[in-house]
Formats: C-alpha cells, structure tokens, sequence
C-alpha cells in the first residue's frame, strides 16, 4: 500500500549545541529528512516513517508508540516528541513530562492517505504479547487467530 504522509520534524539547536550534531540526530531517526537550519532551531520534512517504524520493532516499544500517537490525534495528524540525545545514538526514546534541558525533538505527522488508524497500524502494528499482530489477526509463528480484537 502507498502511504502520503508528511512529517515535520523541529528540534532547537542550543548556545552549547553544535548544529549538525543537532542535524545527526534527525537524520538518524529519520533518514533522508530535508533538514533547514533556522533561527535557533532546525526543521526538517520527510514523508518516510520506514526507519523510524523499523526503529519501533526493534525496540519492542510499539504499545507505546500507539499509546503516544492516538493520544495526540487531533484529526488528520498526530505529534510525538523524542529525546534528542538518545536520537543522535539511533535510537527512540519517547519524551514524556518535562522536556530536556536541550530540548526535545517534536514530531508532527499529517497523513493525506489512508487514514490515520490505518498508517499507525502500519508504523506500529498492534501486539499481542509483545509481537506484532499481522492484518489476518495472527500472531507471526502462532497459528491462532487473534479473537479479542
């Protein structure tokens, strides 16, 4: 299925931050972003969450991941921020509560097609202990159906 989607990515740069630091840390999560550096901040657009979903699987954080989508859903977009220095490592970390003394980096996700329960199903599949659940309602190896959805 062809997804569009467009994902706005903004992260403050910081008197102490070096920019393309800064940069890495977008690109890490998310690869191939257009990044432009502005007044104390830098805003970056992709319309790939490939990478970033991939980065979900392997950290088996995709409850929370839907956790923070749907809870952020207003209409046809919905936002998330990241810890920006876990991000520059390549990895996920969800920003919850007070944000960083750097600043988090705040993700904002407008998807045109198909809806929004339909993209998040794809970056993060709903689990069934802990494993993704495929479209058929099974669990990849299990041979049961899924009967509680």
């Amino acid at each position: 299925m062809i997804y569009s989607v467009d994902v706005q990515v903004t992260a403050p740069v910081n008197d102490t931050e070096i920019p393309d630091r800064v940069a890495d840390a977008v690109t890490n999560v998310f690869p191939g972003a257009e990044i432009e550096e502005g007044h104390g901040e830098l805003v970056a657009e992709t319309h790939s969450l490939d990478h970033f979903s991939e980065l979900l699987h392997r950290r088996e954080i995709l409850d929370t991941a839907r956790g923070e989508f749907f809870g952020s859903r207003r209409g046809d977009t919905f936002s998330f921020d990241l810890k920006k220095q876990a991000a520059f490592q390549g990895v996920v970390n969800f920003a919850v509560g007070n944000p960083d003394e750097l600043g988090d980096i705040h993700v904002r996700v407008r998807v045109e097609d198909p809806s929004v329960e339909e993209f998040v199903d794809f970056i993060a599949p709903p689990t069934e202990d802990g494993k993704p659940v495929t479209d058929d309602g099974t669990v990849p190896g299990d041979s049961s159906p899924d009967t509680d959805r």
